[in-house]
């Protein structure tokens, strides 16, 4: 399994505090100010002991009178996982295990079923399947509620442990009853665990074009991504006219990978920078001259499960009018959280910064518009829950970017552009991931980067 977690800064921040001369006595402040807020902190401290009594109080009630003996640890665990997840969506608290198995899972291996999962509204989610995976091959969908594990209801359970509950030994059977939209009756499903290794960059060929997906962002993917460009230019040379790169479902992962395959296709610029609450600990990327394709044409397809590390790469080749973006708005979550570990006790994961693309825009919330719109399919679906980052409780707010006006029709796309159908037509086939001629956003996109090619080879005869 993999935990809906979207990004990761490798160490934490450090937020210093300021030192400075006692300004309030040399500036003249009366010293009935100084006393007010002497007594104002005095309060706070007051105000701040009488909670953790409280806590206390509840603490003991509960290991005193709870129907079955409760495990302290688990008690405590419990009470910084809600403090933590009531924060926001995305900090939580990650105990000795779960930190050993994100560690892995950034690493690109683990055992389960291959599902990308998050939890809504006591429900466990499926964001996405990871391809050829138990979970994949059984037909698990975006978007499914896992709603029974072995039996066992979900409600009550925390994701980590509902996460926990799917991992096992391989070739050990699990059985998951699911709900899926616009189905009425719940699905059964049996599998076998497996040791899942993440392949999270697949490619081939469509024609003189090169397809690259991107499932995920851990420590293999910008090297895969240039082993599999460096294969396209080998086996096509020069007749090689363009890449597509596909970040459809992919959720997010690691922050410096999004880094680096963003600096793939830029030469120059700011790539990514990020905003914390100290002004001292805020940060930002740049690219290094040098581009993997040698300037050939890009186009990137996103969709409503492209989130964080895919939404730092999209807005960054969209502001550098780098690629086209087609498909359609992503996810929308544009924060940064940073996993620190608590010595013998796991580590939490805390939200410390917002993103912004080099424009200056926050997405959080509102995600990129592509610059190409095009849906998968004639049909809108109802959904269960949350659909989007602004969805979810407790959501943070946009805000410190530039003003979140329609920016203006990027001028640079070619005239095909404009033509691109927005929906399938009606005898568009069905979906077959097997199938590259199924895929309408594919199809649409390929169109795209050869009209860009043509463009672009007009240009170089001049």
């Amino acid at each position: 399994m993999k935990f809906r977690s979207g990004l990761f800064v490798g160490a934490a921040f450090i937020a210093g505090v300021a030192v400075g001369p006692a300004s309030g006595l040399l500036t003249g402040t009366p010293i009935w100010a100084i006393g007010t807020a002497q007594a104002q902190n005095a309060s706070g401290k007051t105000d701040t002991y009488n909670l953790l009594r409280l806590f206390g109080d509840v603490f003991d009630r509960i290991r005193a009178e709870y129907v079955e003996p409760v495990n302290d640890r688990d008690l405590v665990e419990n009470a910084i996982n809600g403090m933590l997840t009531g924060l926001d969506p995305h900090s939580s608290y990650m105990n000795a295990k779960s930190f050993r198995d994100m560690q892995v899972q950034t690493h690109g291996e683990f055992g389960g079923l291959g599902l990308e999962v998050t939890q809504e509204n006591g429900i466990i989610k499926v964001v996405s399947p990871i391809d050829d995976t138990p979970a994949a091959r059984a037909g698990i969908k975006a978007g499914d509620l896992i709603t029974t594990i072995d039996k066992t209801t979900v409600q009550g359970l925390s994701l980590n442990d509902a996460v926990d509950k799917m991992r096992g030994p391989p070739n050990s059977p699990i059985h998951l009853v699911i709900k899926r939209e616009n189905v009425d009756k719940p699905i059964e499903l049996t599998l076998n665990r497996e040791v899942i290794r993440i392949q999270v960059v697949k490619s081939h060929l469509e024609g003189d074009i090169g397809y690259v997906r991107l499932t995920q962002f851990n420590e293999q993917t910008d090297s895969g991504l240039r082993a599999a460009v460096a294969k396209f230019r080998q086996q096509m040379g020069d007749k090689l006219h363009g890449i597509v790169l596909d970040l459809r479902n992919n959720p997010g992962g690691l922050l410096d990978q999004a880094v680096s395959v963003s600096d793939d296709f830029i030469e120059q610029g700011e790539i990514v920078s990020t905003r914390a609450r100290h002004p001292e600990d805020s940060q930002r990327w740049n690219a290094k001259p040098g581009d993997i394709t040698g300037g050939l044409p890009v186009v990137v397809l996103t969709n409503g499960g492209s989130a964080s590390a895919s939404e730092i790469v999209a807005g960054a080749l969209q502001d550098h009018h780098r690629a086209v973006i087609l498909g359609q708005r992503t996810f929308g979550k544009g924060s940064v959280q940073t996993v620190i570990p608590l010595p013998g006790n796991g580590a939490m994961r805390l939200t410390t910064a917002r993103y912004y693309t080099p424009s200056g825009r926050s997405i959080q919330g509102l995600g990129i518009t592509p610059d190409v719109p095009v849906a998968a399919s004639r049909t809108e679906t109802a959904h269960f829950g949350p659909e989007r980052e602004a969805d979810l409780n407790h959501v943070l707010t946009n805000e410190g970017g530039t003003p979140n006006t329609p920016a203006a029709p990027r001028a640079d796309l070619p005239p095909i552009a404009s033509s691109i159908p927005k929906l399938p037509p009606e005898n568009w086939p069905a979906f077959d991931a097997t199938k590259p001629e199924t895929d309408f956003q594919l199809q649409q996109g390929l169109a795209v980067v050869r009209a860009m090619s043509t463009q672009q080879q007009r240009h170089a005869d001049r």
